[in-house]
């Protein structure tokens, strides 16, 4: 499978070349302007490997949740690209892709729970676990307070590390709602390569046609109940 991968959830601006599991990466750090870092980043990588979109089988995006702008640009750029030369998108949670970089590191424990500093004293979070190299989600993604944490009750007395944002923010207050874990990486952030790997596994089967492909932002999934209505006054 051959596609290109692309993160900007994150101050960590990534773009991804994955070429039948052979992969290339660029990476660069930067608060804002990630529009200014992404394409030229994506011209290097289909250059040296001499390659064009064309030639692609899909291209893979962070969809979130993260920072709106950001996982704004991905998406944007991504459906540009897919319809610029016919191609289908695949989304990759940017919690997951966080979580496979922490537990695919050698030595790591299986389960992992992910936090990612979401502002206004929230965090985005998720527990997840490996099984072979397969990243899945217990339960669902999330956005609340750090206090209301929980761990699957199954990870009761088990290995488990925390990886994300959310732990340089917010690392006392998840400590205390969850207990010791036995290793935290706050500096991780979500990364093209990670977005690559999980979208080849995935396969074509979980690909969309561009305009199906839309980022994740979890504050926006939460229904609001109708404004009443005014009240009727009778005619005159």
């Amino acid at each position: 499978m051959k596609l290109l991968a692309l993160d900007t959830s994150t101050e960590l601006c990534s773009a991804a070349l994955w070429l039948d599991g052979s992969l290339s990466a660029r990476e660069a750090i930067r608060e804002r302007g990630h529009g200014e870092l992404l394409l030229p980043m994506i011209d290097e990588l289909l250059r040296e490997a001499d390659v064009g979109l064309p030639q692609l089988d899909a291209i893979a995006f962070g969809r979130g949740p993260g920072g709106f702008t950001g996982v704004r640009l991905a998406a944007g750029v991504a459906q540009g690209l897919a319809f610029a030369v016919g191609l289908p998108l695949l989304p990759v949670s940017d919690l997951q892709a966080l979580a496979a970089q922490a537990l695919l590191l050698p030595g790591a424990p299986p389960r992992a729970l992910i936090c990612q500093d979401a502002r206004m004293s929230e965090i985005y979070w998720g527990c997840f676990e490996r099984v072979a190299q397969a990243i899945h989600l217990l339960g669902a993604e999330a956005v609340a307070a750090p206090g209301s944490v929980v761990l699957p009750r199954a990870w009761a007395g088990q290995r488990v590390c925390g990886a994300g944002s959310g732990f340089a923010a917010y690392g006392a207050r998840l400590q205390a709602a969850c207990g010791t874990l036995s290793a935290v990486f706050p500096e991780m952030r979500p990364r093209a390569s990670e977005v690559a790997l999980l979208a080849a596994q995935a396969g074509l089967a979980a690909a969309l046609p561009a305009e199906q492909a839309q980022p994740v932002y979890l504050r926006d999934d939460v229904a609001q109940a109708p404004a009443p209505a005014p009240p009727r006054t009778s005619p005159d």
